[in-house]
């Protein structure tokens, strides 16, 4: 860290192991205790320190009990070696039975203008506990920054070339919304990327958009599971 710690919040998830029998890009979910306390000590020594202000799981294990699974990371946090326990795309029941463990700091979830599912239930939930939400994908996954407008520039290797909404039929209704993002730009001199993240930062004080990567045709990700038990 280059003696600089203390001016930066450091965090980092666990539970999604990759590199699994030696095949480069496929996740496998491992939230076993023994696995998580491994992950947090790659972490610390890779990241050259000593804690982490915030440890996600990073996506809900099925195979393991959530109440397990915070009670470990809980036992971080007596420790001094995490301060904050987060989750990721976890669902309305998981997150109400880790915050009893263990009071929970934040959620990870996708969040925009053409994501709103967090909002009919996920949103309300995490107020009425006192927990913040950090929003994925904000810009849409590159979407509505206006650099997609036909369908099937995608690189094969995009993870968004398998991606529903990508597809053909919904590429199309979804640019509706895009139209609607790039016309109120113009009106108010802005990039489209500025008015869906204006949108989101709107939404609550509570709310923290993560700008990725996938702003453009050129960008890869491989793509990572997603559960909301």
């Amino acid at each position: 860290m280059g003696g600089r710690r203390d001016e930066i919040i450091l965090a980092t998830k666990f539970g999604c192991v990759s590199h699994v029998d030696g095949a480069d890009g496929v996740y496998k979910i491992n939230s076993r205790p023994d696995n998580v306390r491994t992950s947090l000590e790659g972490s610390l020594q890779r990241l050259g320190t000593d804690h982490l202000d915030f440890y996600y799981q990073h996506r809900v294990d099925p195979e393991v009990a959530i109440e397990e699974v915070v009670g470990v990371v809980g036992e971080m946090v007596a420790e001094g070696k995490v301060r904050n326990i987060g989750l990721s795309e976890a669902g309305v029941d998981t997150i109400r039975r880790a915050h009893q463990t263990h009071p929970i700091t934040v959620l990870q979830s996708e969040y925009s203008l053409w994501s709103r599912e967090p909002e009919d239930e996920v949103l309300p939930l995490l107020r009425e506990l006192g927990i913040g939400f950090v929003a994925y994908s904000p810009l849409g996954r590159g979407f509505l920054t206006g650099a997609f407008r036909e369908q099937g520039t995608i690189a094969s290797s995009d993870f968004r070339a398998v991606d529903p909404r990508f597809g053909e039929g919904n590429f199309e209704q979804n640019l509706r919304i895009v139209d609607v993002v790039e016309a109120l730009a113009a009106e108010l001199d802005a990039t489209p990327a500025q008015v869906a993240l204006a949108w989101l930062l709107a939404q609550g004080d509570d709310i923290v958009p993560i700008p990725g990567r996938n702003a453009s045709p050129e960008s890869k990700r491989t793509q990572q599971p997603r559960s909301s038990s």
